[in-house]
């Protein structure tokens, strides 16, 4: 190999090095999405789902569907560190070959020298490729440094990804004793009636938590997003969904002592949807996606249930206008992850305006 293609060839792998540990760094180790800029993990894990939810979504039986989507966000982590190891021991396996007449035997080729650097990555070293001296001794030392520190930063997501999976799914089945599975703002409302009132402040003030701590948590490692609850009929965004409408009934249309408590959660819930909007590309559209039947009959039932309605055009109106601010969102998040229906929150695609919207005119007839 002649002086230039070596310099090429190690220049190259010294990129890819830093590119591999910029992306760790910001993906792992310092994940905020106000800074972030170029990422692996951007590029191929929205594609990946794609496909992956294609391929789940195949199976007629909904258990198997559900076990198939379950597994993509573990799987898809593990990828992403296989990934990044695959181009550290590319990167280094191209400068070592540029040394390779430090090691004892010399490297013959290319090959050999990913084989050096993925043994030593991992580590797994015979001793047959010996550095003797100069920078192949320096690389060596650095590439198991960097092998070490990418199997604890794999370990110390693994904990921290359970952990936050393990805080949010908290909440979710526990709020399927007052709003079912799958989760209900009307359902809500009515068993708080039933149960006490006074049940719904804290409730709100649970669920203004979690908002904040899946704020957090989520937009700090967008791959949670995809891990599924583990029972049925359940998903995190149909449940802040449900709550959120239930903060939305109260706030416009319910005189009830909680909605103060309806509020604080609603403002960091509002937070967190538009958060979401900016980390999963989602565009939001003014548009509260229930039709006003809809709305109606969720306030004759919250009435039979005992509450002091107000179901004028003008709470109407002030639902419409708050529910328009997370609505659109939640709905194309719940879509593009494939959760399971629930009342208000999903495919929408059946409301009479919406079929409206999509039909063609009629094609005219050239011979009248």
């Amino acid at each position: 190999m002649n002086a230039i293609a070596t310099g090429a060839a190690t220049a190259a792998g010294a990129v890819i090095i830093l590119g591999v540990i910029y992306d760790l760094f910001q993906t792992v180790v310092l994940p905020r999405p106000a800074v972030r800029r170029f990422q692996i993990a951007r590029l191929i894990v929205r594609p990946m789902w794609v496909v992956w939810r294609w391929f789940g979504l195949r199976s007629s039986r909904l258990d198997r569907s559900e076990a198939r989507l379950a597994a993509f966000g573990p799987l898809a982590s593990f990828a992403l560190f296989v990934i990044w190891g695959v181009g550290l021991v590319v990167g280094y396996g191209l400068i070592l070959d540029g040394v390779r007449e430090q090691f004892h035997p010399e490297l013959r080729d290319l090959p050999t020298a990913l084989y050096v650097s993925a043994s030593t990555l991992v580590p797994l070293a015979y001793g047959d490729f010996v550095p003797e001296h100069g920078m192949a001794r320096v690389l060596i030392v650095m590439e198991s440094a960097n092998g070490v520190a990418l199997a604890a930063l794999a370990i110390t997501v693994l904990f921290e990804l359970s952990g936050a999976f393990r805080s949010r799914e908290e909440a979710v089945v526990s709020l399927d004793a007052l709003a079912g599975a799958p989760a209900s703002a009307v359902q809500l409302l009515e068993t708080a009636a039933e149960t006490g009132v006074e049940g719904l402040t804290e409730t709100f003030d649970e669920w203004r938590r979690w908002s904040a701590m899946v704020l957090e948590s989520h937009l700090a490692y967008p791959l949670l997003a995809y891990f599924r609850s583990s029972h049925d009929n359940e998903a995190w965004i149909n449940s802040f969904g449900a709550v959120m409408d239930a903060a939305a009934l109260l706030i416009s249309s319910v005189e009830a002592e909680s909605a103060g408590a309806a509020r604080l959660m609603f403002t960091i819930g509002n937070h967190l949807v538009e958060d979401m909007a900016i980390v999963y590309r989602l565009k939001a559209t003014p548009d509260p996606i229930v039709e006003r039947g809809e709305y109606l009959v969720a306030v004759d039932r919250l009435r039979t249930a005992g509450y002091r309605v107000r179901d004028g055009e003008a709470h109407w109106q002030q639902f419409a206008e708050l529910r328009a601010r997370y609505a659109s969102i939640l709905n194309q998040a719940a879509q593009f992850l494939a959760t399971p229906p629930a009342p208000w929150v999903g495919d929408r695609s059946y409301l009479p305006h919406r079929l409206r919207g999509r039909r063609k005119k009629p094609a005219t007839n050239p011979a009248s």
